[in-house]
């Protein structure tokens, strides 16, 4: 089983990584596990923020990285929250007070002009210094409901409503939302390049 560094904690993420790189034996681990502080994310999109949390796992732990970063992009927020969606309502703030602080500045926005995207970059690092790292994208077209709706998934799933399925992310069993999400497309073109 070949050992890979995810550049972060995220018990959801790492669960989806895993549930996706099962059939290639690789085990992704948390850098948590590693004793890797988290690097600021100095970026100014998504990709230039993958490459840094990928580089820096990579050189702290020795061993190949993975990092994604993702987010939310609201048309009627100007791609906000973007790259700031985990720390959308401060930093520290978690799921519900993003989710919330999202809701109220689409208050009075009507539910036509409500298009999202989940956007996901996600960065392979076969070590520290690699000057050429895998590069996949995945986006994930929907809207954002009025209120939160489901039990499954994290971050903002509970007000992205798919359109395919006529319910929130939040409301669709874990494979059904890795075959569809913006994490599952970027994570599917890695596997196809890692066997390549």
């Amino acid at each position: 089983m070949k050992r890979i560094v995810l550049a972060s904690n995220n018990r959801g993420k790492i669960r989806e990584f895993n549930e996706l790189l099962t059939d290639l034996e690789i085990e992704v681990h948390p850098q948590g596990e590693f004793g890797v502080p988290e690097v600021e994310e100095t970026g100014l999109t998504f990709v230039e923020n993958a490459i840094l949390k990928a580089r820096h796992a990579s050189l702290h732990t020795g061993l190949p990285a993975i990092a994604d970063d993702s987010g939310i992009e609201v048309d009627a927020l100007n791609g906000a929250p973007g790259i700031y969606s985990a720390r959308y309502a401060g930093v520290g703030a978690g799921d519900a007070a993003n989710v919330e602080k999202l809701l109220e500045a689409l208050q009075e926005i009507p539910e036509a002009e409500r298009a999202a995207r989940f956007q996901c970059l996600l960065v392979y690092m076969r070590h520290g210094s690699d000057p050429t790292p895998i590069i996949c994208q995945g986006t994930w077209e929907g809207r954002i409901l009025f209120e939160p709706v489901g039990e499954n998934g994290f971050g903002y799933d509970p007000v992205f409503h798919v359109p395919t399925h006529i319910c929130s992310a939040a409301e669709l069993p874990p494979d059904v939302k890795n075959a569809l999400s913006h994490r599952g497309q970027a994570l599917r073109q890695l596997v196809s390049r890692l066997k390549g």
